[in-house]
């Protein structure tokens, strides 16, 4: 398995932003091949994460590319600052 994590920092409407993701974004996130998990964050204090997870590097890099698209054409007045993107294989999980 393969994880992007995105780290979001200055949002500035946590719930709006939530709000999209839950019904735009992770739509999208499932059609990619090999998904296994998406999770979207409130870490508090301006700062969201999302993680992917998928079969292969391929399904993250893609979640990767739908992820700067949907932030630009949905999100970027809620998302001020790109993220900053970690991605890798899972070596470990429970």
């Amino acid at each position: 398995m393969y994880a992007a994590v995105r780290r979001y920092e200055g949002v500035t409407d946590p719930a709006e932003a939530a709000r999209l993701v839950d019904e735009g974004f992770v739509p999208l996130m499932r059609q990619v091949p090999g998904f296994v998990a998406y999770y979207w964050i409130d870490a508090g204090n301006g700062v969201m994460v999302s993680t992917s997870v998928f079969q292969d590097r391929s399904g993250a890099d893609e979640s990767n590319s739908r992820a700067a698209d949907f932030v630009r054409d949905h999100l970027a007045p809620l998302l001020p600052n790109p993220p900053r993107v970690t991605a890798g294989e899972v070596v470990a999980h429970a």
